[in-house]
């Protein structure tokens, strides 16, 4: 977790599909199903100079699935969704259930 958002900070996020999600979630959480969005903190400074954030990896398959769910018609509108959710994540910001 960051303690403060510092200027020339980047986030990368990756759209992926339920596979490589799932490979993701096995590999780092010991969690061998695939999941809406995750996370990664990296913190730290880059050979140029900006500050490495952290990644967010989305799930554009599951998105699909579960948008309505969520009250999304169209599920480009879940994936902003699942980005913000991975966004508050990386600075801090955590909840006590699972989306």
């Amino acid at each position: 977790m960051i303690d403060q958002v510092k200027k020339n900070s980047k986030i990368n996020v990756h759209l992926v599909g339920d596979k490589e999600i799932q490979k993701l979630n096995k590999q780092h959480l010991k969690r061998d199903y695939p999941t809406d969005v995750l996370s990664f903190n990296m913190d730290e400074k880059t050979p140029t100079g900006e500050y490495y954030i952290g990644d967010i990896i989305v799930n554009i398959d599951q998105a699909k699935r579960q948008c309505k769910e969520y009250g999304n018609e169209d599920f480009r509108k879940e994936i902003a969704e699942l980005v913000e959710h991975g966004v508050l994540h990386l600075l801090g910001i955590h909840h006590k259930e699972n989306h």
